[in-house]
């Protein structure tokens, strides 16, 4: 039976060395009281230190929580010790030591521990998201590990770069080149996981898990059982306690004899369902909204290029949509009236509704099914999508698509080489320069200062995207508020310009390469640079 304990009495019992493998996405399944009292005990006594740290997902709200509370959204007061963000980050905050290793899909918004990974100061690798997230469960089966073809031609391929983030990564190895049956295959082999650091919403007398509250059903039980079938701990933050035997069987998500210690956190602030909310009904399914009532996205480019690549979509489609712009492709789809035409998805593992871009990606509003992420990506990967728009971060003229490590940012790709490795339209949308000062309306795009990011670059930092990789017959578009481009035959060529600019000053003379310009090059929709659209029903037919 599980043991109650407080978050202080939880960082304690975790040794020197552990490997530690936590779950979830975002602040949903995050334990931030219990890294806190973590963060506070290695600065006071110097231990737990060297921890390797195991995790499949970005975790942590980019500093957006602290812009609101739970109730009525008002600002937060930042305390002197608070960087500006919950998550991951925290474990860094404590200094040097106490995270030395760090294995994960997403790494960008734990910011302290990327500064000790650019200072050499973590051995830091990145892998897939489906791949650590699937691999937890390998190892509690007492599988070896994982064989799979998701990473090859990436940066996650021994050949290229074997996943590392950084020069003291090479003293590691977490990823090996395998033939089976004459084919190439990627092995990730298993671990020991020492810890599992998790979290649901309400844990009963005898430590059963539920989580009514998450807008995710993180891979919590995988980690549980790795942790557990291979000798470790396993500890769980939550917000409420129950009686035994008063949760619903079907709502427990990690069974309490695999769970050895629950603390109940003291702070909501430690209990968020999602990065910039507390709790919202329709992301845990508790309510539906009208979604009118969702607001609209702002008229700009980031509109254009959403609504450009909703008219790449046909009634019936699957989608899956990736962070930052894409998501808010979701918004314009149901803006325009045709939600209820398509089925919306994120790698979470929410399926239907409307995701939620940041601050609260991996969530959505009205979702008709929450899957684990685990199963999500087995439907990914085998096939299960018709369409996936994911961000730009750098292109070059092979196609490559970098959104892991540009220059000394360290992001990694998430779910990123999963989906496109799988996916039979992939869609990349973007600026096609940062920064730029634009003037869109009546039709057309002006460009009024020209930006200082270039996206569309010589030759990429990291290939996350394989341009020469890509099977033959995987439709591939580059989506930009000035241009649009399609990899055909593993050549970028230019099919598309915004109507309003000039094709050398503000497309040709602004990116590293030259594309092949087609013969039926043609502008974009002038409707999708109006303020009011309405046209997207004539391209899902």
């Amino acid at each position: 039976m599980a043991k109650f304990i407080t978050a202080r009495e939880a960082a304690e019992l975790i040794p020197d060395g552990a490997t530690v493998g936590i779950a979830g996405m975002g602040l949903s399944g995050w334990a931030e009281e219990i890294a806190c009292a973590i963060r506070d005990c290695y600065r006071e006594t110097d231990h737990p230190c060297g921890l390797n740290l195991k995790q499949g997902s970005a975790m942590g709200d980019w500093g957006y929580g602290n812009k609101f509370d739970g109730g009525d959204r008002s600002p937060l007061p930042v305390p002197d010790n608070d960087h500006g963000a919950r998550g991951v980050t925290r474990l860094g905050e404590a200094g040097p030591g106490l995270i030395t290793k760090w294995t994960s899909a997403h790494i960008g918004s734990a910011f302290t521990l990327c500064d000790q990974a650019r200072q050499e100061l973590i051995d830091t690798h990145c892998l897939p998201q489906g791949v650590i997230i699937n691999l937890w469960r390998e190892i509690a089966a007492g599988r070896p590990g994982l064989i799979t073809k998701t990473g090859l031609g990436t940066f996650v391929d021994p050949r290229v770069e074997g996943g590392r983030m950084n020069a003291k990564a090479a003293e590691s190895e977490v990823v090996k080149l395998v033939h089976f049956e004459g084919e190439e295959y990627l092995y990730y082999p298993g671990f020991k996981c020492d810890v599992a650091l998790l979290r649901g919403t309400i844990a009963d007398e005898n430590g059963n898990i539920s989580f009514e509250h998450e807008s995710v059903i993180n891979e919590g039980f995988s980690v549980a059982a790795a942790a557990k079938n291979t000798g470790g701990i396993v500890i769980v933050q939550v917000e409420y306690l129950a009686k035994k035997e008063t949760l619903n069987p079907k709502a427990v998500k990690i069974p309490g004899h695999l769970v050895d210690y629950v603390v109940q956190a003291k702070d909501p602030k430690s209990c968020w369902q999602a990065d910039g909310d507390y709790w919202q009904p329709p992301y845990s399914g508790d309510i539906r909204i009208p979604l009118d009532s969702i607001e609209p996205l702002p008229f700009d480019e980031r509109k254009v290029v959403c609504r450009r690549c909703a008219m790449e979509l046909k009634k019936g489609n699957i989608i899956n949509l990736g962070i930052g712009m894409p998501a808010d492709t979701a918004k314009v789809v149901s803006e325009e009236g045709y939600i209820d035409d398509l089925l919306m998805s994120t790698e979470s593992g929410v399926i239907g509704g409307v995701p939620s871009a940041l601050p609260s990606f991996g969530s959505a509003y009205n979702p008709e099914c929450i899957l684990t992420p685990n199963d999500m990506f087995d439907l990914i990967s085998g096939g299960g999508l018709d369409v996936t728009c994911l961000g730009i971060g750098e292109v070059d003229g092979d196609g490559n698509n970098n959104v892991s490590r540009m220059g000394k940012r360290l992001t990694d790709p998430g779910g990123f080489i999963d989906i496109t490795a799988a996916t039979p339209k992939v869609i990349f949308a973007g600026s096609l320069v940062g920064k730029a000062k634009l003037k869109i309306g009546d039709g057309k795009l002006e460009v009024v200062q020209e930006g200082t990011i270039r996206k569309f670059v010589d030759k990429v930092g990291q290939i996350t995207f394989s341009g020469q990789y890509a099977p033959d017959d995987q439709e591939v578009l580059y989506i930009t508020e000035r241009a649009v481009f399609r990899l055909i035959d593993h050549k970028m060529i230019l099919v598309e310009i915004a109507p309003g600019i000039d094709l050398q000053r503000d497309v040709l003379d602004q990116i590293g390469f030259t594309p092949v310009i087609s013969p039926d090059l043609k502008e974009m929709d002038p409707g999708i640079f109006c303020e009011k659209w309405g046209g997207l029903g004539e391209y899902l037919k």
